[in-house]
Parts: C-alpha cells; structure tokens; sequence
C-alpha cells in the first residue's frame, strides 16, 4: 500500500458515516444500514444499535459481520472507492470506561443521537477489524490487516 491508497482509505473511512453492516442472520447473509463511528485514537467501528434491530440480535447470535463504506458520487458504480472491514462485533457494558469512551465518541459524530443514548434498547457495540478489502477504483484494490489499518488511521 502506498501513500495514496492510506490516504484514500483514511479519507474514506473518517468522512463517510453510514456503513452497510453484514450479519448472519439464521445462518443467512442480512444486510442493513448502520451509522458509525471510528474508535478515537484507534481503529475499532461502534454502532449504536437497538435490540429491536435484527442485525443486534444477529450480532449477539454470532459476532461476525462485516461493513462495507462507499464513497460517493463518481462517474461509474464501479470507479467509487470503497472498503469491506470482516470483523468481530462485541457489546459494551453500559457503565464500563469503553462504553463511556465509544458513547463519547459516537456523539461528537452524531450530536443529534445524544437523546437515544436514553432509550433502555439501545447498546453500542465495538466492531474490531481483522481484514480490510480496499478498492480505491479500477485496478486499484488491495487487502490489509487489522494492525495495518490502525497504522494507516494513526498517520496523518
């Protein structure tokens, strides 16, 4: 991966907010959509999620999923930059020091969801990387692992 690749992948993960988040749901792929926010600091995704939601109960059922974050406009489907993060997906303890650090975090993203954070249904899970598939357009894709993307993320 070259310097324009980690950028465009840090671009594309820090200024889009809305993923579609992959789950196994009956032993099925489910796909829905999830607004999220990066781990400050390092390079976890968290979800705030109600247990109402399907893709919750899926992720309690199996921690797998995956999130695909598309950049937008472009003069093809095909030439917008892109990434699939596989990954692990754990709640957090409500009243635990992470909860409190992703609750922070997912609100200086999303000011207008302070209030829901009220509602008793709602959990924030951590989604911790394991691979990456970037496609930065045509004939530019390559893969990386979890400590390369927490590299990427940490340079500037």
């Amino acid at each position: 991966m070259n310097a324009d690749q980690a950028r465009l992948l840090r671009d594309l993960v820090r200024t889009q907010t809305i993923a579609a988040l992959g789950t196994l749901h009956a032993g099925e792929p489910f796909v829905s959509m999830v607004p999220y926010a990066l781990q400050a600091g390092g390079a976890d995704f968290f979800v705030h999620v109600s247990r109402l939601a399907t893709h919750t109960r899926d992720m309690l059922a199996s921690a797998r999923v995956s999130l695909l974050i598309i950049a937008p406009g472009g003069d093809s489907p095909q030439s917008r930059a892109r990434v699939t993060v596989q990954g692990d997906a754990h709640p957090l303890a409500n009243g635990s020091a992470e909860y409190a650090a992703a609750k922070a975090c997912y609100i200086a993203r999303f000011p207008q969801s302070a209030d829901i954070f009220d509602f008793a249904d709602f959990s924030i899970f951590r989604i911790a990387p394991k691979t990456l598939r970037v496609v930065g357009g045509f004939a530019q894709a390559f893969s990386l692992g979890a400590e390369s993307f927490a590299r990427v993320l940490g340079e500037d």
